[in-house]
């Protein structure tokens, strides 16, 4: 029972790892770099976007989806009706390496969240200075769209439970015969305590500083002020007028101007 769990557990934290979203923000935020390297080397923003990308390169190149792929190879398929029925299990050298990795995997998830918090603030800031605009407008959405990808396809909380029930299968199988692989460190029963925060109040606090600041500096207001009403009215006007024209001379291929001048 325990190691079909181990199973599913496995199969969710690869399948959330490697999912679309996260890879796709690290894409986005890599080409973003690349593009502004030249110019903004010493932009406060941008080194704290670099830390980011730090923390998704070690992610990947840990492998951790892969060393679970492994894990999940080793597990047995077949369910034993037998109560002592013999059954094959992972190694403890195997078990180690993955609870290793999972804690490491785990540490690095929380300081990719603590960059993403900072640098959006950072991004915010200066985007109220009006300096760089066009970055800044651009690492806001992003941080902003990667710390919510981690949130909330929970990578943080299934790494953790995936840890729990590594570290019960790790100590049966320690138990039946030992070999230890690791050796000078102790595997802590919680995770939790190793970690050294509380994840959910954390996870809060960086979402209040966000929305806070979001909403504290109407950046946007600033630096998009509102139209008059009279020109918006007009504006409206015309606008509606040339989508009906258009709609009833939807056979005859016309240009069609979608902007007005504003004086």
């Amino acid at each position: 029972r325990l190691l079909s769990v181990l199973r599913r557990r496995c199969d969710i934290a690869g399948k959330r790892l490697s999912g679309p979203g996260l890879a796709a923000e690290g894409r986005v935020l890599h080409a973003v770099l690349y593009v502004y390297h030249s110019r903004l080397l010493r932009h406060r923003p941008y080194l704290a976007l670099q830390q980011v990308e730090q923390c998704l390169k070690r992610l990947w190149k840990m492998n951790l989806v892969g060393c679970l792929e492994t894990l999940v190879e080793l597990i047995p398929k077949k369910k034993t009706s037998e109560a002592h029925a013999e059954c094959l299990v992972p190694s403890q050298p195997m078990l180690e390496t993955v609870a290793l990795k999972v804690l490491g995997g785990c540490k690095l998830i929380l300081r990719l969240l603590d960059c993403c918090c900072k640098a959006f603030l950072l991004s915010v800031k200066h985007l109220c200075s009006k300096e760089f605009i066009l970055l800044n407008t651009v690492a806001s959405g992003l941080l902003s769209r990667l710390w919510f990808v981690v949130q909330y396809r929970c990578v943080l909380q299934t790494l953790m439970s995936l840890y729990d029930v590594l570290s019960t299968t790790l100590h049966l199988v320690s138990e039946t015969q030992q070999t230890p692989y690791i050796k000078g460190f102790t595997f802590p029963s919680d995770i939790s305590d190793f970690l050294g925060v509380n994840v959910s109040s954390e996870a809060k606090k960086q979402k209040a500083k966000m929305l806070t600041t979001k909403k504290s500096t109407s950046w946007l207001k600033k630096l998009f002020p509102a139209m008059p009403e009279a020109v918006s009215k007009v504006g409206k006007k015309r606008s509606s007028e040339t989508c009906t024209s258009a709609m009833k001379n939807h056979s005859i291929p016309c240009p069609v101007d979608i902007g007005e001048t504003v004086l």
